[in-house]
């Protein structure tokens, strides 16, 4: 459930108008509505409300500073991947004790961040990483709290760019070879081994992979435990998949009361990673038509938003919904249905947002809504063909902010110089 909804045909946020938005602030922007953050973040805790857990959004999915805050004062952590996102929550005022952080390459000056920190756990994923944690926390006379992200070898049933529980990914640790690594860490000063950890992919819309995987990883608990290393937290990971078109995804009651059923034996700190789940559905991109263009094949609509500033369609031939923010005046009949391509103004063939769509026939000027793009939209965008990025904006009932500004054109050069040297007279 979203709260993008028309009313006298004319698509709102909550309760601002979306045309609204686009005249003030202009397009391409990104939208978000605040009560379907706060909704998605409380029906997915639900469940879990009744056991020691930790909901630790994997910020990777939208890493507006808003958008932390907002799951912060919730109640919630966050899940890192990198020294800048560490940077975004603390910013944000995530508190450090429900930190985690993940990922295959950690650099030194990272660690060393986290560590000063005092994050809550980090999830180490190969032997080298171990022994570099280890170095780095002694340096600092710290021990890091640690959970091995432990690969179950999970068909997660989702597009191969976004699995990770596989062996063939890059991603985690043998469960056989993980033993030998607790045994190992369990002895190096610096580390204080106390959660096992593991994320099997992303966009999940059966509840069986999940499943699988924490039956692996009670085993797995039990070993450690008869070797003495008493492992206090268990990190399942997030991956919960939501509709972009015919998905039938697993309602979070449903997956939480399975996933809590799984572990109720075990005694541990559940940690959760959530994050498209509570993000895909509580923002657009809202672009405006420039022209439309007639070819022999098909039909194309060009937009102002291209695949810089949602390269999901482009990159995993991903489905986003296309609504036109206004339906007609005043109730007025809707105009003929066309079947076109809605593409952008970068020079690649790929560049487009939607493909052979049956939509509403539009001019240029109207304004179009890609629903869902709410994770992996803006933070994975970027200024290919020197585009600048495009603004964020949160409604809040009947009010609206700006949460990112428009990049500009000095924006693009910032932080580049041309060197005297190179210079001729």
């Amino acid at each position: 459930m979203h709260h993008f909804n028309y009313k006298n045909n004319e698509l709102h946020c909550e309760q601002v108008p979306v045309s609204r938005i686009a005249d003030e602030v202009g397009t391409p922007v990104y939208i978000y509505s605040r009560e379907t953050l706060e909704r998605h973040f409380r029906i997915f805790q639900e469940p879990f409300l009744g056991v020691e857990h930790l909901i630790c959004f994997s910020m990777k999915a939208c890493s507006n500073l808003t958008v932390l805050r907002i799951f912060s004062d919730l109640g919630g952590g966050v899940d890192i991947v990198s020294g800048g996102e560490l940077f975004r929550a603390l910013k944000a005022g995530v508190e450090p004790s429900r930190i985690v952080y993940s990922g295959v390459g950690k650099k030194a000056a990272e660690i060393d961040e986290a560590l000063a920190a005092d994050i809550l756990l980090f999830n180490v994923e190969s032997e080298e990483e171990l022994f570099l944690l280890n170095g780095r926390a002694l340096a600092q006379g710290k021990r890091a709290r640690i959970a091995l992200r432990v690969n179950p070898d999970v068909d997660p049933l989702t597009h191969p760019y976004i699995s990770t529980g596989l062996k063939k990914n890059k991603f985690g640790i043998d469960v056989e070879r993980s033993l030998h690594l607790y045994r190992e860490a369990a002895q190096m000063d610096g580390i204080e081994p106390v959660g096992v950890d593991c994320h099997i992919g992303s966009q999940l819309t059966e509840l069986s992979p999940f499943l699988d995987a924490v039956s692996r990883l009670k085993e797995l608990i039990r070993r450690l435990r008869g070797m003495d290393i008493q492992i206090r937290y268990l990190d399942i990971g997030g991956g919960l998949g939501i509709p972009y078109e015919d998905e039938q995804p697993p309602p979070p009651a449903e997956y939480g009361a399975a996933v809590l059923e799984a572990v109720s034996d075990l005694h541990v700190t559940l940690i959760l990673e959530p994050g498209r789940v509570l993000v895909g559905n509580a923002g657009v991109l809202v672009t405006r038509v420039l022209f439309r263009k007639p070819g022999p094949n098909k039909e194309f609509v060009i937009v102002d938003a291209a695949m810089n500033d949602l390269i999901r369609p482009s990159l995993y031939k991903a489905h986003h919904a296309v609504w036109r923010v206004s339906r007609g005046n005043g109730g007025a009949a809707l105009k003929r249905r066309i079947i076109a391509d809605v593409v952008g103004p970068i020079c690649e063939t790929g560049d487009y947002l939607a493909q052979a769509r049956n939509m509403d026939e539009v001019v240029p000027g109207d304004l179009l809504a890609l629903m869902s793009a709410g994770a992996y939209g803006f933070s994975m965008s970027s200024n290919y063909n020197s585009r600048p990025r495009a603004a964020e904006v949160l409604v809040d009932g009947d009010r609206f902010y700006v949460i990112r500004k428009r990049e500009t054109y000095e924006d693009l050069v910032r932080g580049e110089e041309i060197p005297a040297a190179v210079l001729r007279p």
